[in-house]
């Protein structure tokens, strides 16, 4: 199985696991000369790093080109363009605009999936954008998920490679709170379903499960750690995956 894993443009690098890819985040209010640094620093390290492009933390076709080529610049070779969830800042507003531009020839394009929809966009919208952005796409990485079932039916629908979007270990409330963040609503009715009991709440929560029933149909991973990088780190050295 391949792993790979989300830090943040301030994330200390001497505390990653020994996972080739490395996604760098770019949040709302974000600097993406912060990212794209973080991206030279990594790919210095030997690491894969890939660069998130938010479309809406965006402001124009000159901010796009001078982050495409900062990037590119620094050892680049892939990159995850997405829309972002945030008002737009500038012209654009969501990932197509961006791959429309041609900017990133001769980069791996991933773009995102949400098997379980988006709170940002309409399930129609939603799946007319993933039709658009196909042709421009290698692989997909969907939103972090536990209920095996919509990952296995979107898996089976796509004409591309999809990474599985995973949490590292949390408190059950912890993605609780996440899951509702994410619009994620059948994790979250199946969190609640699965695990009632105080104690269960208590204890974290591995992906370990999830894996097991995913892998036959993928085996590609992406872990979001939201902040608990240790943790992750741990997890990943405990199951032999790194």
């Amino acid at each position: 199985m391949n792993f790979s894993l989300e830090i943040g443009p301030k994330t200390e690098l001497d505390s990653l696991p020994a996972l080739k890819d490395v996604y760098i985040t770019m949040l709302p209010g974000g600097d993406y000369k912060d990212t794209s640094e973080q991206a030279a620093k990594l790919a210095k390290k030997g690491f894969n790093p890939i660069p998130h492009f938010p479309a809406r933390s965006i402001q124009n076709d000159e901010q796009l080109k001078e982050y495409v080529s900062r990037c590119k610049d620094g050892g680049v070779k892939q990159v995850l363009v997405i829309g972002g969830g945030r008002e737009p800042v500038g012209k654009f507003d969501s990932s197509i605009q961006l791959l429309e531009t041609g900017y990133f020839e001769q980069l791996k394009i991933g773009i995102a999936g949400h098997p379980e929809g988006s709170p940002d966009i309409s399930d129609s919208d939603l799946e007319k954008a993933m039709k658009d952005k196909k042709p421009y796409a290698d692989y997909i990485v969907t939103q972090w998920l536990l209920d095996p079932q919509p990952i296995i039916d979107f898996i089976s629908k796509q004409t591309v490679p999809v990474h599985v979007g995973i949490t590292g270990p949390l408190k059950i409330t912890s993605l609780i709170k996440f899951a509702n963040i994410v619009g994620a609503k059948n994790s979250l009715n199946f969190l609640k379903s699965n695990f009632s009991k105080a104690l269960d709440l208590m204890r974290p929560k591995d992906p370990n499960e999830l894996i097991g029933k995913v892998k036959k149909y993928s085996e590609n991973f992406h872990i979001y750690t939201f902040g608990g990088l240790k943790e992750t780190n741990k997890w990943l050295k405990e199951n032999s995956y790194v």
